[in-house]
């Protein structure tokens, strides 16, 4: 093996946390991920419907944080990291709640995380005004 190829194998080995990294590098726990928009907080009731053992169901829970790319919320529902859900918010500023299509990013215990995947162009804008007024109020 080259020095150049033993050299991306040590970077690999401590960029991936197998056990065995380079003095000074942080391990993957320990690294900060940074999200494409900022998040704020919103408390507001939410629908989600989805299709789950054959059937189309429905669950209600609580906004919690708010992005231009996805939502938090605590549900009353279970689901799964990876299954794609129905949202419908009513968000402030909207005449009427705006129904989107959303995959579950992540689950821990009630909470949930949620990235929209279909914004027409007016959901969109939106979504970035309420953000904008978020923004304000903190």
């Amino acid at each position: 093996m080259s020095t150049d190829k033993k050299a991306q194998a040590a970077a690999a080995s401590a960029d991936t946390g197998s056990g065995t990294r380079a003095p000074g590098t942080a391990s993957a726990a320990k690294v900060a991920y940074t999200r494409r928009f900022p998040r704020f907080n919103i408390d507001m009731r939410l629908q989600v419907k989805m299709f789950q053992a054959g059937e189309f169901r429905t669950c209600w829970g609580r906004s919690t944080e708010m992005g231009q790319d996805g939502i938090g919320a605590t549900l009353t529902g279970s689901l799964e990291p990876g299954e794609i859900v129905t949202l419908e918010i009513p968000l402030p500023l909207a005449p009427y709640p705006i129904k989107v299509r959303a995959i579950v990013r992540y689950r821990q215990g009630l909470r949930y995380g949620f990235e929209f995947l279909t914004l027409n162009d007016s959901q969109r804008d939106t979504i970035q005004r309420v953000c904008q007024y978020l923004a304000t109020k903190v």
